[in-house]
């Protein structure tokens, strides 16, 4: 269901969109274009290798957001009221392209039989290692990294900035560690940036961050295009990955020096 790697440091790493596997029996009704899948949050895992030297956990999915959505409330409630988004389980791609061949789709019950069988499974796991970090640490910060295609007409308009964090509006962690990482953001001039702005963060940071319990989120969306080619087959670009690393992790590091030590 996912790969997931315990650490020892008060740090939880989580890519909830970076799967790519499509069960068989449910690629057979899907379309092409859902087969391609674009909207992967490709690479993510590779891009953020660093994380483990220092002493993180992490957690990725196996299974494309295609087969459910792990970043989105299980009753399916939107994240964003009146905007456009994709829900629990998605059925049309970014671009608005039927996932399903002709009446294909899934029905209420297969709905739930997915929630349970692909969805439970990586929130059980995050909760369990949220809490056997901060029992351990006193608080820890949990980092959702995510990252989409820098133009989607769909979501927003014009091109995305290329970092944009959110903290539910600063409602998922102490406000010293967001004013960590926008300082480090603010320091240099490569990237563009915002804080809380289209992605606030989605159901992961919202849910469990709880910073008056000692759990911190922040969530971390990033445009493809500072990492990887944007159009298929979505191949990883080191020479462009070389180059926001470093200020992924001076952001990581930042975060965690200013987290409480305590709720």
């Amino acid at each position: 269901m996912f790969a997931f790697t315990r650490g020892s440091a008060p740090l939880l790493v989580s890519f909830p969109h970076a799967g790519t596997e499509i069960p068989p029996e449910i690629a057979a009704r899907m379309t092409p274009e859902a087969l391609q899948r674009a909207d992967v949050d490709w690479h993510l895992p590779r891009l953020y290798d660093f994380v483990h030297a220092m002493g993180a956990s992490t957690i990725a999915a196996h299974y494309a957001r295609h087969v459910i959505d792990l970043n989105r409330p299980p009753e399916g409630t939107s994240l964003y009221p009146g905007q456009d988004v994709t829900g629990l389980l998605p059925i049309d791609t970014f671009r608005k392209q039927p996932l399903y061949l002709p009446g294909q789709a899934p029905s209420a019950a297969e709905v739930e039989e997915r929630r349970m069988r692909y969805w439970q499974p990586y929130h059980d796991a995050l909760t369990a290692e949220l809490e056997r970090l901060r029992a351990l640490h006193g608080s820890v910060v949990l980092w959702d990294a995510h990252s989409i295609a820098s133009v989607m007409p769909r979501f927003f308009d014009g091109k995305l900035p290329d970092l944009n964090l959110g903290t539910a509006d600063g409602r998922a962690c102490a406000p010293a560690l967001p004013a960590a990482a926008e300082a480090v953001i603010g320091a240099q001039s490569a990237y563009t940036h915002v804080s809380n702005g289209r992605f606030k963060g989605g159901h992961i940071t919202r849910h469990y961050g709880q910073p008056e319990r000692g759990i911190h989120a922040l969530q971390l969306e990033m445009c493809q295009c500072t990492y990887m080619d944007e159009t298929a087959p979505f191949a990883y670009r080191p020479d462009l990955a070389a180059q926001v690393q470093p200020l992924l992790q001076r952001m990581l590091n930042a975060v965690m020096d200013a987290r409480p030590q305590r709720a």
